[in-house]
């Protein structure tokens, strides 16, 4: 899919097809840049389970933030989250593909 600029000049739409939780630092900055709710936070526990940050009980089994796909086909291919991520582990491609 291509589309173009509002003076006409050819665009590739970018989309974020995956997140990898082993590099993400769960800093937020690609969740706030993006206003098409792609992407939550939640809590990675010892055994690599996603668990909700609902400010539960289960808070104290998280290991670590990560940032996860959410609402991937709200993605319209911006790239603004890969501009701020430090840790550079989001993969992006111009199809819209199935995360390996």
């Amino acid at each position: 899919m291509s589309a173009s600029t509002r003076d006409g000049r050819d665009w590739q739409p970018d989309y974020l097809i995956a997140i990898d939780a082993k590099r993400c630092i769960g800093c937020g900055r690609c969740f706030k840049v993006c206003g098409r709710g792609v992407m939550v936070l939640k809590g990675l526990n010892e055994d690599g389970d996603l668990i909700d940050l609902d400010g539960g009980d289960d808070d104290d089994e998280i290991e670590k933030k990560v940032m996860v796909m959410d609402d991937e086909g709200a993605c319209i291919g911006c790239g603004a989250c890969a501009r701020v991520c430090p840790a550079k582990c989001q993969t992006h491609g111009p199809l819209r593909m199935e995360a390996a």
